[in-house]
């Protein structure tokens, strides 16, 4: 079995190595996968995330939502050593800017900013997954530690967790973690998996 840093690698190059307009038809058929699923259809609030290093591009989800009258949120991080995301409102056109890991989010000056217990839906990036709802992300654990109290609260209803990715990264099972949050779906440009 392959350790955590060798699978990263591994996704990191194959993701890397696709082409633009592979990319192009992967996101757009992603978001006809999402518009199925009965988490995305209740949910209001929605976090996405804009694409670095070749993640799966979620604008054609925000654009899917927007058109259903949903809110899109971006992760925004916390203070420095702080590795929580809060999540702020986000409509096509807004300004954004780079954090210090060089990904664009939005300008959070005098923006109201939601934790992650006050969004339906949570959609984030990975690295890879299986169809247990086992994540494996980039390693810095942002996602699992602002979402860590529903490891610790099983009644909680919301957000839902989904990973999004491409058909590719699935493996047959990842070892896992005690910190590590389970998601309950994974959407793929070939694929829903509920999980």
């Amino acid at each position: 079995m392959s350790t955590r840093t060798e699978i990263r690698r591994r996704m990191h190059a194959r993701r890397h190595g696709l082409q633009l307009n592979e990319r192009q038809q992967a996101a757009v058929h992603a978001a006809s996968q999402l518009k199925m699923a009965k988490a995305f259809i209740n949910s209001q609030r929605i976090a996405c995330y804009f694409p670095c290093q070749g993640e799966l591009d979620l604008f054609p989800v925000m654009r899917l939502a927007w058109e259903m009258g949903k809110n899109c949120y971006l992760p925004v991080l916390g203070g420095i050593g702080a590795r929580r995301l809060w999540f702020a409102l986000y409509r096509e056109g807004d300004p954004l800017s780079l954090n210090r890991f060089g990904i664009p989010e939005p300008v959070s000056k005098g923006r109201k900013l939601l934790p992650a217990r006050q969004l339906d839906l949570i959609i984030a990036p990975l690295l890879a997954f299986d169809v247990q709802g086992n994540r494996l992300g980039m390693g810095g654990g942002y996602y699992d530690r602002t979402l860590s109290f529903l490891n610790h609260h099983r009644r909680w209803h919301r957000p839902k967790f989904f990973g999004s990715a491409y058909e590719f990264q699935k493996i047959n099972a990842l070892d896992t973690q005690a910190w590590d949050i389970p998601m309950q779906g994974i959407i793929t440009e070939e694929k829903l998996y509920l999980c």
